[in-house]
């Protein structure tokens, strides 16, 4: 992937559109401004659907060619039949989900693959501000403890678990620094970003 092609796009978008199989069916969750599905409509002739519930960022999606569905994802995805979909992102937004376990079950009927992506909490600067005795604050947590849209705080091996439970078989597993590249030693606690990607589990 040449770096031009993804200048703008977040650390893990970057990295992700590699897992991406050209021509593909795709559904983003919390698709923010559509750079994503922007760069695989446009790069890998990908076609599909974002949903976002942001009203600043749904003019954005539809300037780029981004087909969006203003939606709150806690309210399902019923509106897909099962395997719609090649792939399912869910990129940075899992963590603001208040219903965790039903997101991904969603994920796993929509999709035949996904790929979830969300800050590790048990990245050690994080576990070092909580010895401090304060929240961390980081670029994969940039909020304050009072005005952090972040409800759920996991670990790379508190989601390999749940994924396990509603289902989901995992891949691959990539931790990533900040700045985006991967970390090979210790990445539950040198990772800031965990992104696994996942298929249903055979019956």
């Amino acid at each position: 992937m040449m770096a031009e092609h993804v200048v703008g796009l977040r650390a893990d978008l970057a990295f992700i559109a590699h897992w991406v199989e050209p021509g593909s069916r795709v559904l983003d969750l919390g698709c923010g401004d559509g750079a994503m599905l922007d760069y695989l409509q446009r790069h890998k002739q990908c076609r599909g659907y974002g949903v976002e519930i942001d009203d600043a960022k749904i003019p954005r999606c539809v300037q780029r060619g981004v087909n969006v569905i203003q939606q709150n994802l806690e309210d399902g995805l019923a509106m897909f039949a099962d395997d719609a979909f090649d792939t399912v992102l869910c990129l940075s937004a899992l963590q603001m989900m208040k219903h965790v376990e039903q997101v991904l079950r969603d994920i796993a009927r929509a999709g035949s693959e996904a790929i979830v992506s969300f800050p590790n909490f048990a990245h050690w600067p994080h576990r070092l501000s909580l010895l401090t005795g304060r929240m961390p604050v980081s670029e994969s947590l940039p909020y304050q403890w009072y005005d952090t849209p972040n409800l759920r705080c996991a670990t790379i091996r508190d989601f390999e678990e749940l994924a396990r439970e509603v289902g989901l078989e995992v891949l691959e597993c990539v931790a990533l620094a900040e700045g985006g590249s991967p970390v090979r030693f210790l990445p539950n606690w040198r990772g800031s970003l965990a992104v696994f990607r996942l298929r249903k589990r055979a019956a």
